[in-house]
């Protein structure tokens, strides 16, 4: 019999009420795992008889093992290759930045070394974008609301991680353990689907819990994660100003037209009263030239939004795009800046070696390696202004 993870929440708390036993128990279990992740059932004081039997007969504190852990030479980047309980493996990767080494409207942030970990939700993706190493594998399965939670327990043995970035499709028992863990914990939740997320820094939010959703323009997705889990920050990965762009590097974006997703993040702005957060990847030749930048503008000008240009990272024989030049990158952003007046930051390229940058990975089961500490650099949520 597989034993279920303990932060299964829907899973334990189901259990408990079965067996009699007060749901209001499982945060203790899940405190008591955090601390101590490899103790025994019995280890935790305080639960009742019967829960001790039933954790003991059907949930384990980790039903996944950390395979390997690889360092980036860029010294900041860890990527893990976990192993699931079925055999399959997922990646994650953590990241660590210095606030200080950062500005927001112009002025030093203050703060401090952190780490941000990404962690994934599925075992493949099913969106088949052109540009992404993950795409190439296809969809294999969604991963649990344990196994999703298990990659923030194995990265906290070798990084103290304050902020979670997630790539999701269907997450929100997920999301809904992490606000509680986060109120514990004070760690700071991004949540995306399909590609990386503009992440904010917790400063700035005057320590409001943010969670952001990124979504390939899945248009019932959004609408449904507005009633799930309402007040979320969105990021979309829009990665074209035209349809027919989108489609050529997105297959998956034929099923939902531009103009409905326009009206759709519309609806959802006009609801939650927040900024949209747009991905926009770099790829040369395709989507970022001057005229692509001014088709954006106008697209987005008159949303409340903050556009994130991330440079393509190679990924090998899997896709035949080419990085975007600096020049182009900064003509880019300038355009949008200065003709539009829209935020616009540009993504810091991290792990390239280790084929941990966004959009770079694709299961590749690796030896052990060194866990060793690295330095920091400045965080990837700074926005340049």
């Amino acid at each position: 019999m597989a034993y279920k993870s303990v932060f299964d929440a829907s899973a334990i708390k189901s259990e408990f009420q079965s067996a009699g036993v007060n749901p209001n128990f499982v945060p203790l279990v899940w405190k008591h795992v955090l601390q101590n992740p490899h103790c025994r059932w019995d280890e935790i004081p305080s639960l009742p008889s019967a829960a001790y039997t039933l954790l003991n007969s059907k949930f384990k504190p980790c039903t996944s093992t950390l395979h390997s852990a690889e360092n980036s030479s860029d010294g900041v980047t860890t990527k893990l290759l976990i192993k699931l309980q079925n055999e399959e493996f997922v990646e994650a990767v953590i990241m660590r930045y210095d606030t200080r080494l950062g500005k927001y409207d112009g002025k030093p942030r203050p703060g401090g070394p952190r780490s941000t970990l990404c962690i994934s939700s599925q075992v493949g993706c099913k969106m088949g974008c052109k540009f992404c190493a993950t795409g190439s594998m296809g969809f294999k399965s969604n991963l649990s609301s344990g196994e999703i939670l298990e990659q923030l327990v194995h990265a906290s043995r070798i990084s103290a991680i304050r902020n979670v970035v997630f790539m999701v499709a269907e997450a929100i028992a997920s999301v809904r353990f992490l606000l509680i863990l986060q109120r514990s914990k004070n760690i700071l939740l991004f949540v995306t689907d399909v590609t990386a997320v503009v992440v904010m820094n917790l400063d700035c939010w005057l320590l409001l819990m943010i969670i952001c959703c990124d979504r390939v323009g899945v248009i019932h997705a959004i609408s449904k994660l507005q009633r799930d889990v309402p007040n979320l920050n969105l990021a979309v990965s829009l990665h074209a100003p035209v349809q027919d762009i989108r489609c050529q590097i997105m297959p998956a974006a034929r099923a939902f037209p531009l103009e409905r997703l326009m009206n759709t993040l519309r609806e959802y702005q006009t609801s939650s009263q927040q900024k949209i957060f747009i991905e926009y990847i770099m790829l040369d030749g395709v989507n970022d030239e001057e005229q692509h930048a001014h088709l954006l503008g106008k697209l987005l000008e008159t949303y409340q939004v903050v556009v994130n240009l991330i440079p393509f990272n190679p990924i090998g024989s899997l896709s035949s795009y080419k990085t975007s030049s600096d020049e182009k990158v900064t003509i880019f952003q300038r355009t949008l800046r200065g003709t539009y007046n829209i935020r616009t930051t540009v993504r810091k390229q991290m792990g390239q070696d280790i084929s941990g940058a966004c959009g770079q990975l694709v299961v590749n089961k690796l030896d052990k390696r060194s866990l060793s500490s690295a330095d920091h650099l400045t965080d990837i949520e700074d926005l340049h202004i």
